[in-house]
């Protein structure tokens, strides 16, 4: 009996003594002798990590006794990799510095739905942020179009001279080939499409995120060029206030005013913007170039952060858009004689966002999302009127999992697209669209050099049936500046009647899509990177970026004329094939920045005879940034480089080059500018008429060029707090 009692107290005491072999560990993070909320805290060996609160601590339990390597990381400073011994120490305070080189190698991007930063993440992601956002904000604080168009293989395509309405093209595929996202809401496709590039303004984005090839393991149908996921403003411990006025040679005021601020459990941003653009006729022929346009926007966002690990967030997108372009003389004193033309675009935007977040454990996490969104617009043109409604609906469920060495997301979403034609339309095209999805996602590190990312998703659409999707991402990269990506994937796209197309003629005498009859839209494609970054002579910073890509789109979505004078939508019996390559090049040295981009697209159209470039989609691109950044200056001078395009009669058109200057001078509350856009006056209409007779009712050509000409604005940014940035 006597022995059975020892054995008992024997494992008793070695269990006690296991419990005595770990301890709590607590590790402040600071900066400047102030705590660093959100720095990530990592125990490498134990797979085991914590983000810092607001008082800069970390805390662990049950850490076994012995030495551990941690690493301690945030956005924007060095990180910090050490060892620790516990017991020995189990109270640390460790700080971070500032890292002024790690530009984009540290940016975490959400569009991967992963916390890991750019040079961790097989997908390959283009960053536009920081500075390069405040750049072009100045450039064009109406809307976005500045931010696209300058990006490399990106292409603003303007579909109408009188409304103005433009679409992204990435990589030589239409503008219905791109999902434009918000904070990674699918809030602008469908009967939207072709005004959101004019009615989202830039002032309370953080980010721009752009993936190109196919993205819809994560976010769905309709990614096949790629997606665009523009990320708001979130509000900080300080308040945050911008005010920004701007004034053009061509008569456009535009205002914009953000506020941020959050306490311990609340926050809050709010938006307004405000867009008065007058009847501007640069060719004084009695045309507008740019259309009278009176628009209004507001998003107010509210957030409640009930502990350190949850965070619920609910916003309003709103927009009110009245553009009206054509003849000059109809716009200002109405109709009459030969002065009949116009176009008028009434609409209105609103949409809802809902984000509840919550972090399980250490390595886990758990999103619901949910937005609503309404879109009303009335088209009139003389004789022809095109008005609907559409609610789209999107909502998803999802589970994060990280470790040291793997990531894994899984979910389930559900979205929705009704558009309602008003019922005294006389063609009626009403659509109704439900898709179902479920995904997983996984990041997994085969070695220090090595990342794979593997992705699939299936689709089911209650009209055209089941989509799998999967997905395959290769990285690699070593501690000497040199990385490569390859990766591809499959992708669709459900027809609709909203095509550049079908925008160019109004959409009027086009048909319905007949879903009996027409088939959704499928593609393939692959991309292949290499990146290299050095330094030259000590102070010179040198990086290349050299991708090559194909993509292949079966199924296309064709508009064609039908005997009786309507347009019917058919699919192509052959695909369309995008190939090419984009090399971007970045000089450094101090305050100095020099940016080299060109572009190679070849897009081909394999279902007609002799496989002839896509229309409207120059083969040759090319750019260069040259930037200089101060404490108290910004200045940047760009140049880009059109090639020649094809028109869809098969004539050439001239290629063309386009120059613009940026000034800025900031001050400590205030900064002003003045931006001096296509300054060359280069536009279409120096090339090729814009308009042709009849006055009453003018033929309008393709456009392939800009319409506007040279744009002077001045403008003044106000930040009661000051310009913390600089």
């Amino acid at each position: 009996m006597k022995k059975y009692i020892l054995s008992a107290m024997l494992i008793i005491t070695a269990c006690f003594s296991l419990k005595a072999q770990t301890s709590a560990v607590q590790i402040k993070v600071i900066t400047e002798n102030e705590p660093l909320l959100g720095a990530t805290v990592y125990f490498e060996k134990l797979e085991k990590g914590a983000i810092t609160d607001r008082d800069g601590n970390a805390t662990f339990t049950e850490i076994p006794n012995g030495q551990h390597i941690i690493t301690i990381s945030y956005l924007g400073y060095k990180t910090l990799k050490t060892s620790i011994l516990t017991p020995s120490v189990t109270d640390l305070i460790f700080k971070l510095t500032t890292d002024d080189d790690q530009e984009l190698d540290e940016v975490v991007v959400q569009s991967s739905r992963s916390t890991r930063t750019v040079r961790k993440i097989p997908t390959r992601i283009e960053f536009i942020g920081g500075e390069e956002l405040g750049e072009k904000a100045a450039m064009n604080p109406t809307n976005i179009s500045m931010v696209l168009r300058e990006s490399t293989g990106i292409q603003m395509q303007q579909t109408s001279l009188s409304s103005g309405s433009t679409n992204i093209k990435i990589q030589g595929l239409d503008g219905r080939y791109t999902q434009l996202l918000r904070d990674g809401f699918p809030l602008y496709g469908g009967f939207s499409s072709g005004l959101s590039i004019l009615q989202i303004p830039p002032l309370d984005l953080q980010q721009f995120e752009i993936i190109k090839g196919s993205s819809s393991t994560l976010y769905g149908g309709g990614a096949i060029a790629g997606l665009v996921n523009m990320v708001s403003k979130t509000p900080g411990d300080e308040a945050d206030l911008d005010i920004m006025l701007t004034q053009t040679q061509a008569l456009g005021s535009t205002a914009n005013v953000f506020y941020s601020k959050r306490n311990e459990n609340y926050g809050v941003s709010l938006y307004g913007s405000g867009h008065y653009q007058k009847a501007y006729d640069t060719e004084d022929d009695d045309f507008s170039n740019l259309p009278k346009t009176k628009s209004i926007s507001f998003n107010p966002k509210f957030y409640y952060y009930p502990s350190e690990k949850t965070t619920f967030w609910f916003g309003l997108n709103g927009t009110y858009d009245d553009r009206i372009g054509g003849d000059m003389t109809a716009i200002k004193s109405g109709k009459n004689g030969i002065h009949q033309y116009t176009e008028e675009n009434i609409s209105k935007r609103l949409s809802s966002q809902a984000v509840y977040q919550t972090q399980l454990d250490s390595v886990s996490s758990f999103h619901i999302k949910n937005s609503i969104s309404f879109f009303d617009r009335n088209l009139s043109v003389p004789d022809f009127n095109f008005d609907g409604k559409q609610i789209n609906t999107f909502t998803e469920i999802n589970y994060q999992r990280e470790s040291q060495r793997t990531e894994w997301i899984i979910g389930a979403n559900l979205y929705s697209s009704n558009f309602d034609e008003n019922d005294t339309a006389t063609l009626q095209r009403d659509q109704k669209d439900l898709t179902y999805g479920m995904f997983v996602n996984n990041i997994y590190d085969l070695s220090d050099n090595w990342i794979l990312e593997t992705g699939l998703r299936g689709d089911y659409n209650t009209d055209f049936g089941f989509f799998p999707l999967p997905r395959l991402s290769l990285l690699y990269k070593n501690d000497s500046g040199f990385s490569s990506r390859i990766g591809g994937g499959l992708g669709y796209k459900i027809p609709d009647i909203f095509t550049e197309e079908a925008e160019y003629i109004n959409f009027k005498d086009v048909l319905a899509i007949d879903k009996s009859i027409v088939k959704p839209e499928r593609s393939y494609g692959v991309n292949f990177d290499v990146n290299y970054k050095v330094n030259l002579f000590d102070e010179v910073g040198f990086s290349i970026n050299q991708l090559f890509y194909v993509t292949a789109i079966n199924n296309a979505l064709l508009l064609n004329s039908t005997n009786d004078g309507f347009f019917n939508y058919e699919n192509a019996t052959d695909k369309i094939l995008s190939k090419g390559a984009e090399t971007n090049i970045k000089f450094s040295y101090k305050d100095f920045r020099w940016f080299l981009n060109y572009a190679l697209i070849d897009t081909k159209l394999n279902y007609l005879e002799g496989n002839p470039q896509k229309p409207l989609t120059a083969k040759h691109n090319g750019g260069s940034v040259f930037m200089y950044e101060s404490e108290k200056w910004r200045i940047g001078f760009e140049t880009f480089y059109t090639g020649k395009q094809l028109l869809s009669d098969g004539t050439e058109t001239t290629d063309f080059a386009t120059m613009g200057l940026l000034l800025m001078r900031n001050f400590k509350f205030t900064s002003v500018f003045v931006n001096f856009e296509n300054f060359t006056d280069r536009r279409q209409s120096r090339f090729s008429p814009l308009l042709l007779p009849p006055h009453e009712n003018p033929v309008f050509p393709e456009l392939y060029a800009p319409t506007d000409g040279f744009i002077f604005s001045l403008g003044i940014i106000i930040k009661p707090f000051g310009n913390e940035e600089h």
